[in-house]
């Protein structure tokens, strides 16, 4: 498995990974745009064979960093995939803090979440829909 910086090429292999993850997947158009126009928006990709297997995607506010997606290809999951590319990702941006919102159903994402040193710090009340999300932070102290 290789963990590098997402490029423009890369926008179709994200949006598979994305449309097959997510209820209400980002667009096509919207992941290009972060990707390719947001000059503080950083994409990682987990390859295997050259295959996109999964991503994340975070955008950089200051010194905080705000992970918008973490996702990994389903028939690839519960193999550290997810956790290399989010530890390539923060080795990448060395930020101060970072941030994201997990549905609150989603136990093993909580739990990868926790072994990287993010906390829980609150909850937002409906914002997937009809489900909650878990506020999570890892500041720079964590380990």
């Amino acid at each position: 498995m290789n963990c590098r910086l997402a490029d423009c090429g890369d926008t179709p292999g994200i949006c598979d990974i994305e449309m097959a993850s997510f209820k209400t997947p980002w667009s096509f158009e919207s992941i290009w745009s972060d990707i390719c126009m947001n000059e503080n928006a950083y994409y990682f990709v987990a390859e295997v064979d050259g295959k996109i297997v999964g991503y994340c995607g975070i955008h950089v506010v200051l010194d905080e960093g705000h992970i918008m997606n973490v996702a990994v290809s389903p028939e690839y999951r519960r193999q550290g995939i997810g956790e290399a590319v989010l530890r390539t990702m923060m080795d990448y941006t060395c930020m101060s803090a970072y941030t994201l919102e997990v549905r609150i159903s989603n136990k093993t994402a909580i739990e990868l979440y926790k072994r990287l040193g993010f906390v829980s710090a609150g909850v937002r009340p409906n914002y997937y829909g009809n489900e909650d999300a878990i506020i999570m932070w890892r500041r720079e102290s964590t380990t």
